[in-house]
C-alpha cells in the first residue's frame, strides 16, 4: 500500500470483519455463509468498490459496477477458505446476498 486511502480503505474492510465477530458470537468462518456474509458486509462498506477504485482496477462499467464488484472480490476472499468450494462460495452467497449487502451496522448506512 503506497497512499493513505488504500490503507485507510483496507482497515475499515478489516475493522468490519472484526466488528462481525464480535456481534455474531458464533461467527463461523469455516461456514460458508458467514464468511460470504462478512465479505459483503466489508466489501460493500468499507468503499472498495468505489467507482474510482474499480476505474483503477480496469473495469469501466459505471451502472452496476458495485454490486458486482463486490461479488467479484466476495469469490475471490472465500477462493482462500479451504472449507468453501467455488459452487459452495457462489450459492451461500447467493443464498444471503439481500440480508447481508444491506446489513450497515454499525453505520446508519453505506458509504
Amino acid at each position: 500500500m503506497q497512499i493513505q486511502d488504500e490503507v485507510n480503505q483496507v482497515l475499515i474492510h478489516e475493522l468490519i470483519h472484526a466488528y462481525d465477530e464480535c456481534r455474531a458470537g458464533n461467527l463461523d468462518w469455516a461456514n460458508c455463509a458467514h464468511h460470504a456474509c462478512s465479505e459483503i458486509r466489508a466489501g460493500h462498506l468499507s468503499g472498495d468498490c468505489h467507482y474510482k477504485r474499480e476505474l483503477l482496477r480496469g473495469y469501466l462499467k459505471i451502472r452496476g459496477h458495485e454490486q458486482e464488484c463486490v461479488k467479484r472480490r466476495v469469490m475471490k476472499s472465500m477462493s482462500g477458505n479451504p472449507n468453501c468450494s467455488e459452487t459452495a462460495s457462489k450459492d451461500a452467497m447467493e443464498a444471503i446476498w439481500d440480508v447481508c449487502y444491506n446489513d450497515t451496522k454499525p453505520f446508519d448506512r453505506a458509504p
